[in-house]
């Protein structure tokens, strides 16, 4: 073992546009779709409004993080940009933030999909528990190869990239072929508009877009990373969107909004049945499960990265003389990933407890942490703005327009995940934590 030893760059552009693109797209769009419909009323165009006001937080939070890439290297990713262009202080909160709630509750939930999707592909008609066991085996076989074989981790998430997108263009694709968008499109409820209820649809929105900002945590192991990150973060999140808007007009046209929220998540089984025949219907199922797997992947990538560079920053995190311990063999901080897996185990935990007992309605754990997230995010994107009216970002588009929508997109999707009942004990949960970890930080700086 060596200590803080630099880690070799093994990653490309294309392996960090597949990180975004493999995170975002994954298990979201597959299971999200009906929470969309369940809080439009059915109502598909009001969905893809919503879908594109998601998308202004994410395309432009992407364009705004990357004029912060283009200017730092340094281990951390979201870390290191709240170290480097705000403060220490705040670095560590985010860093808390994310080792603590945000990567495990998403990858949690994530891995416990593949679960739901074996259970629907064989039929199985098996219980929660079942599920919940299958997710958390492959995550802990996802950490294991990820530690051992790290170039394997960046092959799978370049290839179930590739893989998953076929159900997205085909069911889309299809859908709009063999179904009625037009009718679909123009059946709008004037009440429902005029709610407010609508809103609630950018939390599990939301949920579908994130992910981008994981890919950012292996910046310092990516090739030329100061032109190649800010290139992943503006291509990735448009090819999301397009793809996404296809996927969700397609299937809600053509099986109907009314069939997709009462199927749930195996409304996918039925159009791809439906569309391609029972034979090509498993086919989809498990290229889906394969999709969920990759995003699965992606996120335990970031993850066991974030104790690491919390550990190599002077007093931000506990135990660093371990969790900052490079593994010569496999140039991978070893026990930073067991201590992500440990705190995964005990969020699966959670998780099934609140899934169980039905304590988040059309919910789950991860969506109060990505809002909470985008609340985080925007510190950065306030700095943005700063550093241009300081005259250090000289384009107006890059230092203005783009984080002042980006700002714009987080508070729409806090706004939606305000909707959710439990997220005041979320926003508690995150607070106390963020000042433990202060508290923390003044406690051992200078230790």
């Amino acid at each position: 073992m060596n200590e803080n030893k630099d880690i070799t760059t093994k990653y490309g552009l294309v392996t960090a546009v597949t990180m975004i693109i493999g995170i975002c797209i994954g298990s979201g769009i597959f299971f999200k779709s009906d929470n969309v419909l369940v809080a439009t009323g059915g109502n598909i165009l009001l969905g893809v409004i919503s879908f594109v006001l998601a998308a202004i937080s994410i395309v432009f939070g992407c364009l705004t993080i990357g004029e912060l890439a283009t200017r730092t290297d340094k281990v951390g990713g979201l870390i290191t940009y709240a170290e480097s262009f705000i403060n220490q202080k705040v670095a560590c909160a985010m860093g808390w933030f994310q080792a603590f709630i945000y990567y495990p509750t998403i990858s949690s939930v994530v891995a416990w999909i593949i679960g739901v999707y074996i259970n629907i592909l064989f039929n199985l008609q098996a219980s929660l528990e079942f599920e919940i066991i299958v997710g958390y085996v492959f995550l802990v076989i996802c950490f294991v190869y990820n530690i051992l074989l790290p170039k394997f981790g960046a092959f799978i998430q370049n290839s179930t990239t590739l893989i998953k997108l076929l159900p997205l263009f085909a069911l889309g694709i299809l859908g709009m072929v063999f179904g009625d968008p037009i009718s679909g499109l123009s059946n709008i409820d004037t009440n429902v508009l005029a709610g407010t209820g609508w809103i609630s649809a950018l939390g599990p929105i939301a949920y579908s877009f994130d992910g981008w900002i994981v890919s950012t945590s292996i910046s310092h192991e990516v090739k030329d990373a100061k032109k190649n990150m800010p290139k992943a973060l503006m291509l990735g999140p448009l090819i999301i969107l397009g793809i996404y808007i296809l996927y969700f007009v397609g299937v809600s046209c053509y099986i109907g909004p009314d069939t997709v929220m009462a199927l749930g998540d195996a409304h996918v089984s039925l159009a791809a049945e439906n569309l391609l025949g029972p034979t090509f219907s498993k086919l989809i199922l498990i290229i889906i499960i394969i999709s969920v797997m990759g995003t699965v992947n992606g996120l335990v990538i970031g993850y066991i990265r974030i104790p690491y560079s919390l550990s190599i920053r002077q007093g931000m995190f506990p135990f660093s003389k371990y969790l900052s311990k490079i593994d010569d063999r496999f140039q991978m901080p070893i026990h930073s990933a067991l201590c992500c897996l440990i705190i995964c185990t005990l969020w699966m935990i959670v998780h099934y407890l609140c899934t169980k007992y039905n304590l988040l309605f059309n919910s789950d754990i991860s969506e109060g942490s990505v809002a909470i997230s985008y609340l985080l995010y925007i510190l950065l994107y306030v700095k943005v703005i700063k550093m241009y009216r300081s005259k250090e970002i000289k384009s107006k588009f890059k230092g203005m327009v783009c984080p002042v929508l980006a700002i714009v997109g987080s508070i729409i999707i806090l706004s939606g995940g305000i909707q959710n009942k439990l997220f005041i004990l979320y926003l508690v949960l995150s607070v106390l934590l963020f000042l433990y970890s202060l508290h923390y930080y003044e406690k051992n700086k200078k230790a």
